[in-house]
């Protein structure tokens, strides 16, 4: 995170941010950031924006085949041992 000290914001008379031109110059236009307030803080922290279909369909292909994913069948059994397992906790209620 890139920090920096000693920018003052101010809070107009009507009660709006007047943000320094040397923050507004990192701001991007049109972009959105969510808003964090605690006892004496209140932080900006810009949302990623979101990714289309292709970039999301290449970042998978990208990262290959997982080594450690499971098989269908193994899969299968887990569901098999959560039913049963479900299925044994209803019965003793």
């Amino acid at each position: 995170m890139n920090t920096q000290a000693g920018i003052l914001v101010s809070v107009s008379a009507d009660g709006k941010l007047e943000i320094p031109p040397e923050l507004q110059a990192q701001m991007e236009p049109l972009s959105r950031y969510e808003v964090l307030v605690t006892n004496n803080e209140i932080i900006f922290r810009k949302i990623s924006k979101s990714l289309t279909w292709e970039e999301l369909s290449q970042r998978i292909e990208s990262a290959g085949i997982d080594p450690e994913e499971p098989s269908l069948p193994e899969i299968s059994e887990v569901v098999k041992e959560v039913r049963k397992s479900r299925s044994d906790r209803n019965e003793c209620v």
